[in-house]
């Protein structure tokens, strides 16, 4: 994270139009590889896949994956045409090659829909992606909003009073004073899911929405936003990346996950005013 100095976009703010200083999360967006396209079909007992296609050649990065690959012939793109479904999906896979923050070299492998109104449409567009780049440019624009979906902090196993934030003992009690009052009443006989205790805290899956988006930088040794000395735990930012209004879950080398957002209510996208975005040192000198 950084700061950085804008005027302020939001029209029901007290400084609307001012000024000011806000926090920022830089994150690191390498385009998706495709590496197959998948037909679904609604089953009565859930989606299944009824036709798919895998590229031709996989990436070396696919293969500490996927170490068998599934080859696909012509047979198999002619039965992917001639299919009829109800869903269409790109299987895309991250680049952590092109990352130098990041320590991993498997790659994430996971699903993305395609998007449209006519099947044909989206199941051409899903072949001629086959073996392509999708870069950030293809998903949103500079004041777009997104959804960021992740994984936060763990933090182990955690009392009460750290979990939920209950209130002390007093100073008089016999047992314990970082410990609930009651586990609640004697009907009905057992604890319910409302009761704080203690247990596992953080390492949870959160969604975090309508996230704005400042800027996107395509290439930042032509425009630089590594601070001084690097980002602390992450390092230098290589690749393209983009510049998020506020903060995000998880530790700073955890992937996140982006889409389109789902309670956006803004009609038109404006471009935010950035006057000022922080590179200097985050190493406290």
């Amino acid at each position: 994270m950084t700061h950085a100095f804008i005027v302020d976009y939001r029209k029901r703010s007290t400084t609307a139009g001012q000024e000011v200083s806000i926090p920022v999360t830089v994150v690191e967006v390498p385009p998706l590889k495709v590496a197959a396209a998948r037909i679904y079909h609604d089953a009565p007992y859930g989606s299944r896949v009824v036709a798919e296609v895998w590229g031709g050649s996989p990436s070396q990065e696919l293969e500490r994956r996927l170490p068998v690959h599934p080859a696909s012939g012509p047979e198999a793109t002619a039965h992917f045409l001639r299919v009829e479904g109800d869903e269409v999906r790109l299987v895309v896979h991250s680049q952590p090659a092109l990352i130098t923050g990041v320590p991993t070299k498997v790659p994430y492998l996971f699903e993305v829909r395609v998007g449209g109104e006519k099947f044909d449409e989206r199941r051409a567009f899903a072949l001629k992606q086959l073996g392509q780049e999708i870069p950030i440019e293809q998903l949103a624009r500079e004041g777009e909003f997104l959804d960021v979906l992740g994984v936060t902090k763990g933090k182990g196993f955690q009392g009460h009073t750290k979990r939920w934030g209950v209130k002390l003992q007093p100073r008089k009690n016999s047992k314990h004073r970082r410990m609930i009052g009651t586990l609640g009443p004697h009907n009905p006989s057992f604890v319910t899911y409302r009761i704080p205790q203690a247990g596992q805290m953080g390492y949870h899956r959160r969604t975090i929405y309508n996230m704005r988006v400042l800027k996107i930088v395509k290439d930042p040794r032509q425009e630089p936003i590594t601070p001084v000395g690097g980002f602390p735990h992450y390092g230098e930012v290589r690749s393209s990346c983009m510049v998020l209004h506020g903060s995000l879950p998880g530790p700073a080398k955890r992937l996140l996950r982006f889409r389109l957002p789902m309670r956006s209510q803004v009609s038109s996208v404006e471009k935010v005013d950035i006057r000022y975005l922080s590179t200097r040192s985050k190493q406290g000198v």
